[in-house]
């Protein structure tokens, strides 16, 4: 098969989340397993960092990646899902993987693929960490696809567990309390490997401290050892001063991922390094400031308060569960603008309700949907919108919504798209 002949086998022919929801999603792991074996189980012949979370693991990755790769490391990078090209989700140095890797390996799998009817999502998980070996990284940063537990990522024994964060996401899925999703996310828990829990909760934390205790696994949280003690936004970078709990040093980082809530994912960071050097990594702090300040450059991580124009500014932003909502306002209030412009549209197994109750009044509204049989109807979403006094134009697709959102906006007025990762990966530039 061809590239393109064999990425249609794969969209078509395995069930994909991303176009079916739940369907596709498979409560454990033995899929996996059975791929893994099938290509010479090469998770156990390299050494990674696993990273799970409801909201900033995918920055917390790049970060992460980009920091390995500045301090001199060949650095693997798993993530998901992707914005334009299916090449992506695997990076070696930042660099994509290449298609004949992914026309060979997928061929080499049929067979057992055919027995076995594996997701997209576990075919590529085995897919990267076969790149990786091959590739013979020093290090390769894998991020859930979603949950912890049954993820398909979770064959892998890394050097190091990292938890961002808990929220409600993915319900129907992991459950519908924090506890629950906590328990599913505290899984990449693994015997005596240590874990950065990046933000904790009330709800949250005894979780964590009990499955760490369970598999004698050093667990540390990323706010008794670091805070921040201030954080501006200045020339499109994010300068953060983080303070040491234990000294009365201080550090100003600054990072080209400008969106606020950066500075969370940074504590969980920088605690991670700690830990990382601790096991015999590298990575020396001149290093980690000048990653921090070229991630997008070095790992090309976008999505993320990614502002494609001024005059007027248009961001881009993938937030599309609650808490992601929430730090997108908070954003959104630290800009200075005329008139609000907002793109939205999301997926159907999403808290519509919960979310739309979020949305502040005051703004002009243009609602769409991605172009996958999981997106909300644009005309489905309006309509809960006028529930909360949210009202606004429908449009079929996100480009065209753009369009007209560009026509409408002055030139002091704020344009944002946001609310599906599918609809940010949808808008053309």
């Amino acid at each position: 098969m061809t590239y393109q002949q064999t990425l249609n086998y794969l969209i078509t022919k395995l069930p994909l989340f991303s176009k079916i929801g739940t369907a596709a999603y498979k409560k454990d792991i033995t899929n996996t397993v059975a791929l893994c074996k099938a290509a010479g189980d090469p998770q156990n012949k390299i050494k990674t960092i696993h990273v799970a979370g409801t909201n900033g693991k995918g920055s917390t990755s790049h970060m992460l990646a980009a920091i390995f790769q500045q301090c001199g490391y060949k650095t693997g990078l798993y993530t998901s899902p992707h914005l334009k090209d299916f090449r992506e989700r695997i990076k070696v140095n930042g660099e994509i993987v290449e298609e004949d890797f992914i026309v060979s390996f997928v061929e080499k799998m049929k067979s057992v693929s055919e027995q076995i009817n594996p997701s997209f999502f576990e075919l590529t998980v085995v897919m990267a960490l076969q790149y990786f070996q091959e590739q013979k990284v020093d290090i390769a940063i894998i991020e859930t696809g979603l949950g912890g537990r049954l993820d398909s990522t979770n064959v892998i024994t890394p050097e190091l567990s990292v938890i961002t964060n808990i929220g409600y996401d993915h319900m129907n899925i992991l459950g519908n309390t924090l506890e629950k999703i906590a328990f599913e996310k505290a899984g990449i828990i693994k015997p005596n490997v240590p874990v950065v829990i990046g933000e904790s909760l009330y709800e949250t934390k005894n979780i964590f401290l009990e499955k760490a205790k369970q598999c004698n696994a050093q667990i540390v949280f990323a706010e008794d050892t670091f805070n921040i003690s201030n954080c501006i936004l200045k020339n499109n970078n994010l300068e953060v001063e983080v303070s040491e709990n234990n000294t009365d040093e201080k550090e100003k980082y600054i990072l080209d991922l400008n969106g606020i809530y950066q500075q969370k994912n940074l504590l969980t960071v920088l605690a991670s390094v700690d830990e990382l050097n601790k096991l015999g990594f590298n990575l020396e702090k001149e290093n980690i400031k000048s990653a921090l300040a070229s991630v997008k450059k070095t790992t090309g991580l976008h999505g993320r308060w990614d502002v494609i124009q001024q005059d007027p500014m248009i961001a881009l932003d993938v937030a599309h569960n609650e808490d992601g909502i929430k730090q997108l306002l908070h954003q959104i209030s630290l800009c200075n603008y005329k008139n609000l412009h907002i793109i939205f549209g999301i997926v159907k197994d999403k808290d519509a309700n919960k979310i739309l109750s979020l949305l502040p009044e005051n703004a002009m509204y243009y609602f769409t949907k991605a172009q996958i049989p999981r997106a909300l109807p644009e005309d489905e979403l309006a309509e809960k919108a006028k529930a909360y006094n949210l009202h606004g134009e429908k449009y079929a697709e996100v480009n065209k919504a753009l369009h007209v959102a560009r026509k409408n906006a002055g030139k002091e007025d704020l344009i944002v798209v946001c609310g599906s990762v599918f609809v940010v990966g949808e808008v053309t530039l």
